[in-house]
């Protein structure tokens, strides 16, 4: 966006492009190697118990003999992407500017392919850093329709893999998701209500129908993700491919009557034809 190069100063490219300043020079501190083992484990324990806020992670941290603060864990949390699976304060307020849709499947029986998928994005530790993984569910089959593993948590990431999902398996009927910035920023909102799809948001740090995405990440992550130091970007994307593409085809689920993903979502959409 700003061209160092260019006959415009940095000063001025910058206010045509009303940034700041600031914001040009500022280089981004990386994360302190204690701080991504604190994550590591915050990770840990909220997959294990995601209903615990960071009092509660305190208390357990402490008790496992690592000192952090709740203010530093809190921080840690949002830079993670996650929160308390609980009610809490001010749930309804939205990210300033964006719109959140209401919760549309309460007590809706979801028993066909393409009737409601679920998005969710989660944090993926590495040896030296972090990056996001976002996924798009088919609930009534367990499916993994598409992925993407980016560096950031912004709309454009989420944008990208509904748009291939859509590409691939057609359009559902109602796209779920929860109240992150990036699912409530309206370059997502409106690539899904351009496909004529439903649009339907959990409150936040609600757990509700989002529960079978969060079983696939306590799969992704106890399965392949905490077996592995990945060395990089690059290492975790084709090992997350690798495994998801196993957990569809190959992966039985007792919920399914012991059918794969895959298996599932043809049985109860049988007129699809996979693409190649």
């Amino acid at each position: 966006m700003i061209d160092r190069d260019h006959q415009l100063s940095i000063t001025r490219q910058a206010k045509l492009l009303n940034i700041s300043r600031g914001t040009v020079y500022y280089l981004p501190q990386p994360v302190s190697p204690a701080d991504l083992a604190l994550m590591r484990k915050i990770d840990e324990l909220h997959l294990e118990h995601p209903f615990m806020g960071a009092r509660m992670l305190r208390d357990q941290l402490n008790r496992q003999g690592i000192r952090a603060g709740r203010r530093h864990i809190r921080t840690l949390m949002l830079r993670m992407g996650i929160e308390a699976l609980a009610p809490q304060p001010g749930t309804s307020k939205a990210t300033p500017g964006n719109k959140v849709y209401p919760y549309l499947l309460r007590k809706l029986p979801i028993t066909r392919a393409n009737q409601v998928w679920a998005l969710d994005t989660t944090y993926i530790p590495m040896a030296r850093g972090f990056v996001y993984l976002t996924a798009v569910v088919d609930v009534a089959s367990r499916c993994v329709l598409a992925h993407k593993v980016a560096i950031t948590l912004e709309a454009v990431h989420a944008k990208e893999v509904i748009e291939q999902a859509f590409a691939r398996y057609g359009t559902p009927e109602i796209v779920n998701t929860d109240q992150g910035s990036q699912f409530t920023a309206i370059e997502f909102t409106d690539t899904v209500l351009a496909r004529g799809c439903k649009l339907s948001m959990d409150g936040r740090g609600a757990w509700r129908d989002n529960v079978f995405v969060e079983r696939l990440w306590r799969s992704v992550k106890y399965e392949r993700v905490y077996l592995k130091a990945y060395e990089g970007v690059s290492a975790a994307r084709a090992d997350i491919a690798d495994y998801l593409d196993w957990y569809n085809t190959h992966r039985p689920h007792s919920s399914l009557e012991r059918l794969t993903p895959q298996e599932k979502y043809l049985a109860v959409l049988p007129q699809l034809k996979l693409a190649a």
